[in-house]
This record gives structure tokens, sequence and C-alpha cells, in this order.
């Protein structure tokens, strides 16, 4: 049996007892709810209208981010509106073990060359929702408290700043992120695709360097 990706209107939580079948081999206690989510295309499909901030179109800092979020650019926060206290409270949902809210919203408020990256559509959030619940049992599995969110959602002018990334890259539609351990990537890659495989999620895992890319896109692919 293997777990969707996007459980349907009739199916949005995966079997509990399922999910433990498929996993006990690993000696790895439950998998906690994972989100539930909407099936997803390649980013340019009739996304919604994203506002992509430039120098010019960063404005004086009106307002202070909201408690608990760290070091945010003022100017960065203020130009997402009510979007970055709703964004934090929906993360907050979450309940992520390994995961902190700011570390994700942290990982949007980057700039390549004039262009600042932005929190996703709302319509997006149960996507990267359901992402982030991966992710974090990936942690869990590897017995890892310290993630690093490198990059989440990008907006497609930074991504197109982005370097080595690629057009219809899944980090555009809210599906990717890509993580740091404090163990050496090539564990964290291996252990992404032993789990994918024994049906936690269909999706893309990347190795890299110094970090691993994990994506829901509905279908494997290991690069």
């Amino acid at each position: 049996m293997k777990f969707p990706l996007t459980p349907t209107p009739e199916n949005h939580t995966l079997n509990l007892h399922d999910r433990r079948s498929i996993l006990g081999g690993l000696g790895m206690a439950g998998l906690g709810l994972l989100a539930t989510s909407t099936a997803v295309r390649a980013a340019g499909n009739q996304a919604p209208a994203i506002r992509v901030l430039t120098k010019s179109a960063v404005g004086p800092a009106r307002q202070e981010a909201p408690a608990g979020l760290g070091d945010l650019p003022a100017d960065w926060a203020h130009n997402q509106g009510s979007a970055l206290p709703d964004y934090l409270r929906y993360l907050s949902t979450l309940r992520l073990k390994n995961i902190t809210p700011a570390q994700v919203i942290a990982a949007h408020a980057k700039q390549k060359g004039p262009v600042w990256n932005v929190l996703p559509p709302k319509q997006w959030w149960t996507r990267m929702g359901y992402t982030l619940r991966v992710a974090d049992y990936i942690a869990t599995a590897m017995n890892v408290k310290q993630v690093e969110v490198v990059s989440a959602y990008r907006c497609p002018i930074y991504n197109a700043h982005c370097e080595g990334a690629k057009a219809g890259s899944w980090h555009q539609a809210n599906v990717a992120v890509d993580i740091k351990f404090p163990v050496a990537a090539h564990f964290v890659t291996a252990a992404a695709r032993n789990l994918r495989d024994r049906g936690l999620f269909k999706g893309g895992v990347g190795g890299y360097d110094n970090f691993t890319h994990v994506d829901t896109r509905g279908t494997n692919m290991n690069w």
C-alpha cells in the first residue's frame, strides 16, 4: 500500500495503522497526522497573482514583525501585510516537532539582486503544510532536533534570480523545501528516499553538497 500525496475530500487523513505497518520495520513510532493538500501542477499554470518586491518597492519600515519571528528585515515584514501574522498562526497549527514557524518564514525573507522573495499565496498554504510534515518526520526518524529550512516557497521572479534554480522549480508551487540537518547531507538524502520509497510520500528528493531538496509533487524522482 502506498500513501496518496494528496488526500481527496473523501480521504483527508491517512490511516495510522497502515502507516505504522509500512514503517514499522524501521522501529519508529507513528508518523503523526499528515496535513491535507490540494493537487498541484508545475508552477505557472493558472498561478495566483503574486506581488514581487524590488528594492524600489520596499518602503520604510512602518511596523515590526510579530513576536517570536526573530530579526526579520523590517521593511520586508511590513510589505507582507496581514499575511505575515496569518501565516505564522497557520504554521503554528501544524505543531511540528523539529521545525519552527519562525524558521519557515525566515526562509522567505531573502533577497537576490534587486528582488525580494514573498510569502506564498494563502490558497497554497496547505501544500507547504503537507511538505513540512514530511520533512519534520524525516528529522524525527533520524533523531535530529535541529533543522534549517534553507528554502521553501519561491515566487517566480525571485526563483529566476536563484543560481541553479530551474524555471519549473517546484518551490514555485509551494510543495518543496530545501533542508539542512547537522549531519552530512548525503545521510539526509538517503533517509528521505528510504522513507519515501516505503510509502511516506510521493515526490522528488535531490541530494546536494550541503542540503537536501524534498518535494511532494506526486511522482517520485531522484537527482
